[in-house]
């Protein structure tokens, strides 16, 4: 819940101790790390980060980790990660310009489906601004029907484990 208060939205009492109370995730709890730099359209009319582009970042993240390791041609793999959950909690505000850092981990690896553990971190900041999670499920690229994690993704997710 936001009140508006003036020219300046700020978090209701319930809000703001919940914004208080929950942890907030440090980079040493996450296997990967990424710069993404904040660009002028993200941020909203309040002055930081709209909540839709904290999905982008995710989404970014996961990807480009992916197609860096040669796990992901986006053109022609036979098996496809299909977003079907995210979820994200706010801790303190972004904005441009800043440069983030997506961390990101796999919390759980299933036959077809993979769930990571994301968290962006102001540059140098060691809380997190925000975490949330992402859910793969791999489909065949044609059918769109769950198949198994083709074998080198899962060997390469399985070092995004952290105990």
């Amino acid at each position: 819940m936001i009140r508006r208060a003036g020219n300046m939205a700020r978090p209701s009492r319930l809000a703001h101790k919940w914004l208080m109370t929950a942890p907030r995730p440090t980079r040493d709890q996450f296997a990967a790390l990424r710069a993404v730099p904040t660009r002028w359209a993200d941020n909203d009319v309040y002055g930081h980060v709209n909540n839709a582009a904290y999905y982008g970042f995710f989404d970014t993240a996961v990807n480009a980790w992916l197609i860096e390791r040669g796990l992901l041609d986006i053109a022609e793999s036979p098996a496809i990660g299909l977003v079907i959950e995210t979820g994200c909690r706010y801790h303190a505000a972004l904005s441009f310009p800043q440069t983030l850092e997506v961390a990101l981990r796999v919390e759980k690896l299933g036959n077809s489906s993979v769930r990571y553990a994301l968290a962006l971190f102001a540059e140098g900041e060691p809380e997190a601004a925000a975490d949330g999670w992402f859910v793969h499920v791999y489909v065949d690229r044609t059918t769109r029907r769950p198949v198994p994690i083709p074998a080198p993704v899962r060997a390469a997710l399985e070092t995004l484990i952290v105990a």
